[in-house]
């Protein structure tokens, strides 16, 4: 295990073996309720848990109560909030944030700048554009609203710079263009394009599982 020696590690935080994390990579990063607490330093709290042969690389923020499976590779600048659990072969790429209360399952390839919100599920084998933007809010400050973000189902594939509204499902194999605004739920199989997306059929070139 290599970690460098400006790394930050709080709570009962757990990494595998043969992991490397860089430099200013902080783990295990206590909650707002936790830091509003006296003398929170000498708390004992859950801190993260990752999985074996983990490269996590400069200034990334994993907070406490994260799970993370083996063979996790995170680009630089990402931030993981609590709550989240990913499993395993997952690739986190620069300057993604993930909210807290979120699932990502195996298999997933999430690209840079990527903003993936609080409540959210990605099944296994999907794969996210860089610029990609999933929202969990429909009536932000005007309306309440239990925020829910997008289901992403087993095998899809997000294009870059797509939207992604609350609530809203990609089914199984679907395919959302780069730049598209998907405003409701997508059928598994198919093919959103354009702004507000529209359905079409997916090329048969296209229904096969991502490789990842």
């Amino acid at each position: 295990m290599e970690i460098d020696d400006t790394v930050k590690i709080f709570g009962n935080t757990t990494i595998g073996k043969n992991s490397m994390i860089m430099q200013n990579v902080v783990i295990g990063y206590p909650t707002t309720e936790i830091l509003k607490k006296p003398n929170w330093q000498k708390l004992d709290f859950e801190g993260a848990r990752i999985g074996d042969n983990a490269i996590i690389r400069s200034n990334t923020v994993i907070y406490c109560n994260v799970e993370i499976g083996d063979n996790f590779v995170t680009g630089h600048n990402v931030v993981i909030r609590e709550n989240t659990k990913i499993r395993n072969n997952v690739l986190v790429g620069t300057n993604t944030v993930i909210e807290g209360e979120t699932i990502i399952g195996n298999n997933v390839s999430i690209q840079s700048n990527v903003y993936i919100p609080r409540r959210t599920i990605i099944e296994d084998f999907v794969f996210i554009g860089p610029n990609a933007v999933l929202t969990n809010d429909k009536y932000p400050l005007r309306k309440d609203y239990e925020l829910r973000g997008p289901i992403i189902r087993r095998g899809a594939t997000i294009g870059a710079n797509s939207v992604i509204l609350p609530s809203v499902e990609i089914g199984e194999g679907a395919f959302v263009a780069a730049g598209a605004l998907v405003t409701k739920d997508v059928p598994p199989w198919k093919l959103a394009i354009g702004v507000p997306a529209k359905i079409k059929d997916l090329p048969e070139s296209l229904k096969v599982l991502n490789r990842l």
